[in-house]
């Protein structure tokens, strides 16, 4: 039995990898700092802000030790070093298929949602179009119930076939097994799910 791309097991609980946006391309020309210029940076930072402080307190009348000025900043500067170099890499921006956006306004990808928004549309366009049904939804579903059977009682609908029957009940089995019947109204969709719930 041919798959359609839009169905199926693995698009339900596996997904497709997202393309991610990536946030900036790293430039293969830029060059290492070197080392001597890292800590003539950061000493004349210490210094400015040390020389900014001083002139603001001496003009409040305020004598502050600049020993004491020198050491919080030197202090404060390694903080923030020791800060950056532990900090997380920055989260990529996902993006949604067709510039779909969340409620709550992520533009970041949750595959469970998308794929049950897949499973609606296609169950929606399945009750105008009986052939969809069986190309599309049929096949998916049959395919939910023999892994459902696999799992929880170690057969499938073709290895046994007597047991899998008694299983899924009458109604069920005739719905998988029958290709090219009518599509099932919302409520005998609602009694199959419940059935391979049941299983």
């Amino acid at each position: 039995m041919s798959r359609d791309p839009d169905g199926g097991l693995e698009d339900l609980f596996g997904g497709r990898a997202e393309p991610v946006v990536a946030e900036a391309p790293v430039r293969a020309e830029a060059k290492p700092r070197s080392r001597v210029a890292w800590v003539v940076r950061n000493v004349l930072l210490v210094a400015v802000a040390t020389t900014v402080t001083v002139a603001v307190l001496r003009s409040q009348g305020i004598k502050a030790s600049i020993l004491l000025i020198v050491a919080a900043f030197t202090a404060l500067r390694l903080l923030l070093l020791a800060v950056a170099e532990v900090a997380p890499p920055p989260v990529p921006r996902g993006r949604r298929r067709g510039g779909e956006a969340s409620p709550d306004g992520w533009a970041g990808n949750d595959t469970l949602r998308v794929a049950v928004r897949r499973w609606e549309r296609q169950l929606d366009s399945s009750q105008q179009d009986p052939s969809r049904f069986s190309r599309i939804v049929q096949p998916a579903l049959a395919e939910l119930a023999d892994e459902r059977l696999r799992l929880r009682h170690g057969i499938t609908r073709s290895s046994d076939p007597r047991r899998a029957r008694e299983l899924l009940g009458e109604s069920l089995w005739r719905m998988l097994e029958e290709s090219g019947r009518r599509t099932p109204k919302y409520r005998e969709l609602s009694a199959y799910v419940d059935a391979l719930e049941k299983i």
